[in-house]
């Protein structure tokens, strides 16, 4: 390994990382990114053939997130999720615990069908807006918030479109749709079933015991476009169903999820109740941008010989047997993505799983770990993903500040105990399968 490139690839790697974090001036990510990419290719870190290579592993991935932030994003202005939220807050009877478990498991549902970003940052202002109108505060309006933006993580693991993350390790390892769901569903369950156990033994003395049912608004005020509402419920079920059936036919997810976007933006264009436009300049076109930037970032560190310490770690757990692998690369992917960015956290894990050689089985339990230390991970700091640093800044404009002490605090507390659960469920799975 040649000192200057691998000196120059690190330098790279934490300016990029600092300016996605920062944003300083209003940078965007995806600028960022590809600046930082657009470096390492003038420096020689990477080669002309690798962009065309990179591209072919994030196109799918990145446009499948846009099209499905499209349609989280038309069915939030048509009312859709605060319906839902709205019933969510009238089944729990007036009952503070049984509230937080409904708007857990309703954030659960949400990151699972449509991505962890979109549960992050359309759930957290309805949910905001529900607890405000019930005079929650302080302590109580604290834990709301933080379950909310914990389960959108956590339970972003059972299909291979919850999160940018699982797309982009599907893709990569040619998983097929069918089979990721086959694996992780299960284990998604149990992620679901201990975040709830822990938000309820961290937060019990902080929610209040009753609230007052009669306060909350009727769900039906909350629809704003009935046509879009009810078309909405037919996307979302075919699009699923789509994903299900046509992947064997070697259809890019993305395909499938933009058919459906496209659809309720004609819809939804038709009534013009719903800005349809104003939603297409505001989806995360950057992602794009950022993905693979990041991604050739990523590369510049492999190629300057700067990830030999990773993959032979990574060699290390494969050699060890299923459940230290299983458990090795979860908690390292999940250090990696909460000090790094979950982004270049699963890449990381990516390259060095592909580099490492182990038995079948224990090769599917490190991409899999991979994938579920790089979704859960990012809750233990606030630098840890892109939608908890959005989920902040929405928090923040609302008048909610969480320091950094108080969330690691908390973030630590809630997220350990759910990844090692999680993991074990993961072995015990695809023993069961095997």
């Amino acid at each position: 390994m040649s000192e200057i490139p691998a000196i120059a690839a690190l330098v790279i790697f934490i300016g990029t990382l600092f300016l996605v974090i920062r944003q300083p001036g209003g940078l965007g990510i995806g600028w960022s990114a590809l600046g930082g990419a657009t470096i390492c290719l003038a420096l020689g870190l990477i080669h002309g053939s690798d962009i065309a290579e990179i591209w072919r592993i994030v196109w799918n991935a990145t446009a499948t997130l846009i099209a499905i932030i499209v349609t989280n994003s038309i069915l939030d202005e048509a009312g859709f999720f605060k319906w839902f939220a709205l019933h969510v807050a009238r089944w729990a009877r007036g009952s503070g615990i049984a509230l937080l478990m409904l708007v857990t498991l309703f954030g659960a549902g949400i990151s699972g069908l449509l991505t962890n970003d979109g549960a992050a940052l359309i759930l957290t202002p309805i949910v905001i807006e529900i607890l405000l109108a019930l005079g929650f505060s302080g302590a109580s309006l604290f834990a709301f918030v933080m379950s909310a933006g914990f389960i959108a993580d956590a339970a972003s693991l059972p299909l291979s479109i919850s999160n940018l993350v699982n797309i982009l390790s599907a893709d990569y390892f040619g998983i097929g749709f069918r089979r990721y769901a086959a694996v992780m569903m299960p284990v998604n369950a149990i992620a679901i079933i201990t975040s709830l156990i822990v938000l309820w033994l961290y937060f019990k003395k902080d929610i209040p015991s009753r609230y007052p049912v009669n306060d909350l608004p009727y769900p039906a005020t909350g629809i704003r476009d009935r046509l879009t509402f009810h078309t909405g419920w037919v996307v979302l079920l075919l699009t699923l169903a789509g994903f299900f059936t046509l992947g064997r036919y070697a259809i890019p997810t993305s395909v499938i999820a933009g058919t459906g976007a496209v659809v309720l933006l004609v819809v939804a264009g038709r009534n013009h109740i719903v800005g349809t436009r104003q939603l297409l300049r505001r989806a995360p076109w950057n992602v794009v941008f950022f993905s693979m930037g990041m991604y050739l970032i990523v590369l510049a560190l492999r190629n300057a010989g700067l990830t030999l310490w990773l993959s032979n770690l990574f060699q290390l757990f494969a050699d060890s047997g299923l459940w230290i692998a299983t458990l090795g690369t979860g908690i390292t992917a999940a250090f990696l993505s909460s000090v790094t960015n979950n982004l270049p956290g699963v890449l990381l894990g990516m390259l060095s799983i592909q580099d490492s050689h182990a038995p079948d089985l224990v090769h599917q339990a490190m991409i899999y770990a991979n994938i579920i230390g790089s979704d859960l991970g990012p809750k233990i700091t606030p630098i840890g993903s892109l939608a908890t640093l959005l989920w902040l800044h929405v928090l923040a404009r609302r008048g909610i500040k969480i320091g950094w002490g108080a969330y690691f605090r908390t973030g630590i507390a809630i997220t350990l105990p759910v990844l090692l659960a999680t993991l074990v469920a993961l072995s015990l799975r695809l023993q069961f399968i095997s």
